[in-house]
C-alpha cells in the first residue's frame, strides 16, 4: 500500500495544531503530559504484537484489520511527536539528522 501523496513535517505540524486549536487542547497539552501521552501510545503500538513470533507479527500487520490497528496507532505516536515539536519549536528533522550522526560514531559500519 504506497502513495504518492507526500507530508512534509512542518505540513503535518501545521494540520496537528490547527486540530487541536479547534478543540482547545492547549492546556492540556503541556510538555508532560504530551511525553506521556507519546509513550502510552507507544506502548499500545507494541500490544498486538507481544507473544507473538516474529512470524505472526508480521502476519498479523499483513492482514487487513492489522494493518489499519498498526497504521492507527503509528498515527497517534506521531501525532504526539508532532504536538510536542509545533508547541517546543523543536525542528524534528534537524533533530533526526544529528541523532544518526550520534548513532553513527556509536556503531560504524561493519568493515567488509
Amino acid at each position: 500500500m504506497s502513495t504518492t501523496q507526500t507530508h512534509t513535517i512542518a505540513s503535518l505540524q501545521e494540520k496537528v495544531q490547527a486540530f487541536c486549536e479547534a478543540r482547545r487542547w492547549d492546556q492540556y497539552h503541556s510538555l508532560k503530559n504530551l511525553t506521556i501521552g507519546a509513550v502510552t501510545e507507544a506502548a499500545e503500538l507494541v500490544e498486538p504484537f507481544r507473544f507473538r513470533s516474529d512470524e505472526e507479527a508480521v502476519a498479523y500487520f499483513n492482514t487487513p484489520e492489522g494493518r489499519v490497528a498498526v497504521e492507527d496507532e503509528l498515527a497517534d505516536v506521531l501525532f504526539f511527536l508532532l504536538r510536542i515539536s509545533q508547541k517546543y519549536d523543536v525542528d524534528l528533522g534537524g533533530a533526526l539528522e544529528r541523532k544518526l550522526v550520534k548513532t553513527g560514531v556509536k556503531y560504524p559500519l561493519p568493515a567488509d
